[in-house]
């Protein structure tokens, strides 16, 4: 019985991990394998010569190469930290309001956050674009009614990239809403009860009982938040292209520009292994966090 059991679920299995093996973990080795070519794009891969480390000490040397491509990373960072600060919280207090079925509105916000999810993030961009208008768009009109003069949202190396963080939290948030919601879901209602009984208030119950008990969701949703920020690529190739100044030029508009305009697939492909180390750094470290706090 088990033999057969273990057959029907390798057969069942079989056409799943066969597609991500094609389609994730081929290509993966393929660009680990070119990070330490020199390779053109252009070019077919039998053309790729052998440089070790050459590329990586290029993108991390003193050359234009390398400034760039810090550049690109720190924006990265900058662009993943500001989005996770932002969405997590909000991704809390919505969550609460929906929960609550005793708030007025909470059907209407149910659906606003749901919808802006379900948007894709090209639409969203192209609004967004029009919407930061320095002249006619509504965000600048609404300031000048409370006597701010126009801002150079997208036109400004200090608002450039905050004002792509603020598009991409707008699109975001729902969907963390909803994993809240099913962490607040997994919280006995008696421990509030006696909470209550116990005299303690709302924000008393919300530190000591919801926040504790919310953890492990909080920090599946800070990896996805994180693993969707590094990713962010839309925004930046349709609306700033990078710009101004580099301001918005993060990793995986980077990558391509070097990869594909320039047709430099080596050093792209350096560039890719270098945000898929960070990424692995970084989501393995919240892991050991949270397990750290779980044994405390």
């Amino acid at each position: 019985m088990a033999k057969a059991f273990r057959a029907s679920a390798g057969v069942m299995l079989a056409p799943a991990v066969t597609l991500i093996g094609v389609f994730v973990l081929l290509p993966m080795l393929l660009t680990v394998w070119l990070s330490f070519q020199d390779w053109s794009t252009q070019t077919p891969f039998s053309e790729a010569s052998f440089v070790g480390l050459g590329n990586f000490q290029e993108i991390f040397g003193p050359t234009s190469v390398g400034r760039d491509f810090k550049t690109a990373l720190l924006n990265t960072t900058i662009y993943t930290a500001l989005s996770v600060v932002l969405i997590l919280p909000l991704s809390v207090v919505f969550g609460l309001l929906v929960y609550q079925r005793d708030v007025a509105g909470g059907t209407a916000l149910r659906t606003v956050l749901f919808s802006t999810y379900m948007v894709p993030m090209i639409a969203v961009a192209l609004v967004w674009s029009k919407l930061y208008s320095p002249s006619e768009g509504p965000l600048n009109q609404l300031l000048g009614l409370v006597g701010i003069g126009p801002q150079p949202w997208l036109s400004s190396p200090r608002s450039a990239l905050i004002s792509i963080v603020l598009l991409n939290v707008w699109q975001q948030v729902g969907y963390f809403t909803v994993l809240a919601i099913a962490g607040l879901t997994q919280i006995p209602g008696s421990l509030y009860e006696a909470a209550t009984l116990d005299g303690a208030n709302g924000r008393e119950q919300f530190r000591f009982i919801t926040l504790p008990l919310l953890r492990r969701t909080l920090l599946f949703s800070a990896v996805i938040a994180i693993i969707n920020a590094v990713q962010v690529f839309e925004p930046v190739a349709l609306i700033t292209q990078g710009g101004p100044v580099g301001s918005t030029n993060v990793l995986t508009y980077h990558i391509r520009r070097v990869g594909i305009e320039r047709a430099q697939g080596g050093l792209g492909s350096a560039m890719a292994v270098m945000l898929m180390v960070s990424l692995i750094v970084c989501v393995s470290a919240l892991f050991a966090f949270g397990n750290r706090k779980d044994s405390e």
